[in-house]
């Protein structure tokens, strides 16, 4: 079993910064990739930023350029730095874990990023 734990939501003004960070445990074996989905009320989760275990990255549409995505395998975790952050960013950041044959996801608990002035 794998445990995810996020930290690092808030509130923020437009144009604000926030890092996320989350720490994975448990069972870890051939990771696939490590990173960041969101959702909306009334939205579907969406990609934010992935990297996998060769540390390529991948970003969803409205955060490239603004976001960055980075992972430290060493300690099993996953940050997200957010700049210039919208409105349209508020959501609950969901960090995930993607491992084994089955590439099989884990999901941390959610932590709430809210941008308003």
């Amino acid at each position: 079993q794998v445990t995810l734990v996020e930290s690092g939501g808030g509130l923020v003004q437009p144009g604000g910064s926030l890092r996320l960070s989350c720490v994975a445990s448990g069972f870890i074996f051939r990771l696939k990739s490590m990173g960041w989905y969101r959702q909306a009320p009334g939205k579907q989760r969406e990609l934010v930023a992935q990297v996998d275990s060769g540390d390529s990255t991948t970003y969803g549409r409205s955060v490239k350029g603004r976001f960055t995505v980075s992972r430290d395998g060493a300690k099993n975790t996953v940050s997200l730095q957010m700049n210039s952050l919208e409105p349209e960013d508020t959501a609950l950041y969901f960090c995930n874990l993607q491992q084994g044959a089955e590439w099989t996801n884990y999901w941390g608990q959610g932590t709430q990023v809210t941008v308003s002035s």
